[in-house]
């Protein structure tokens, strides 16, 4: 138990440093090529820091550990907008663009109803339908980067630097090579993607060790530890000033956990919609956790769309319905 916790202690360094570089590198190719960061955000980043789902919802379901990769997408969904996006909100609500923020909310939900068919009318999770995931991806993708090459110059009063950055000439301003950017994105999804390995291991291990049920580890532990790139990404976004590169990372990578991480999931191992834990004589994912999960993210979403902003009165709503959820998730 003892190297678990120092192992756990240790990657947590490593995501706190491979965010730094992450978020640096990130920033300074959206203002190289004044791409928006709220596009930025929905799309780099959020694949970087999507990599620990992926990777550990893909080796669950080739393991026959079907009901970890399910839970962990439904959770890392959850943790990313009641708690990550939630916390970004409550701290510093911001201006949310509405015209960037459709196409990544569409392609959500649109998403999010295919998951719907799959889990309520099939009862399971076919390989063909991870191939329509990976396809829908596919999709946004090209859509994100058509709109990033269409994208008007987004003026410097709009992305401001910290005041160190604006001066001392390193790779994080504006000006600085492509190459040092791509290195510290690079480096920095290493780095985070280590880190978070480290903690979901460890952590689970010490879970199970405390004799925690696998649906529970996946649905709060092993979620929050994939989404730890996403939290640290917030985190340090927030503290350099770049709130909308936090938000679109988040809204990102909910995509990318419903049609990238269940898509590879689902076309590698099919699996059946865990029915392990029971809520109203029904599994408790399609009573409880696919509906919380709709919720968090209409609630983090829908205002925005309409008036265009963030409100502090949103963080602090999510964090309630985050509290409440995994406290349920204890007591069933």
């Amino acid at each position: 138990m003892h190297d678990q916790i120092m192992l756990f202690a240790f990657g947590l360094l490593l995501l706190i440093k491979g965010g730094d570089w992450f978020v640096d590198g990130a920033t300074a190719i959206a203002h190289r090529f004044h791409v928006p960061e709220l596009l930025i955000g929905a799309t780099v980043v959020s694949i970087g820091t999507t990599l620990p789902e992926v990777m550990v919802s893909a080796t669950s379901a080739l393991s026959g550990h079907g009901e970890i990769a399910y839970g962990n997408a439904i959770g890392s969904i959850i943790c990313n907008t009641a708690l990550i996006a939630a916390v970004t909100v409550a701290v510093r609500p911001a201006a949310a663009p509405r015209t960037a923020l459709r196409v990544p909310v569409l392609f959500f939900f649109g998403s999010a109803a295919i998951y719907l068919v799959s889990a309520y009318a099939l009862g399971e999770f076919p390989r063909w339908i991870g191939l329509v995931l990976l396809s829908v991806f596919l999709a946004y993708m090209a859509l994100q980067v058509i709109a990033a090459r269409r994208a008007p110059a987004v003026p410097s009063d709009e992305v401001p630097l910290p005041e160190a950055d604006a001066h001392d000439g390193d790779d994080r301003t504006p000006s600085s090579p492509l190459l040092a950017a791509l290195a510290r994105l690079v480096l920095g999804a290493a780095l985070i993607a280590l880190g978070a390995d480290l903690l979901v291991d460890n952590g689970t291990k010490i879970a199970e060790g405390l004799g925690v049920p696998e649906s529970v580890i996946a649905l709060t532990f092993v979620a929050l530890g994939t989404s730890l790139p996403e939290l640290v990404t917030a985190i340090t976004s927030l503290t350099k000033g770049h709130g909308a590169l936090s938000l679109g990372n988040v809204i990102g990578a909910n995509i990318f956990n419903l049609v990238l991480v269940s898509g590879v999931s689902v076309t590698l191992s099919p699996f059946a919609v865990p029915a392990g834990t029971t809520l109203l004589g029904h599994p408790a994912s399609l009573v409880l956790d696919i509906p919380v999960m709709l919720l968090v993210m209409a609630l983090l979403t829908l205002p925005a769309l309409c008036r265009g902003k963030l409100y502090r009165w949103q963080g602090i709503a999510l964090l309630g319905v985050y509290a409440a959820f995994c406290t349920l998730q204890f007591v069933l």
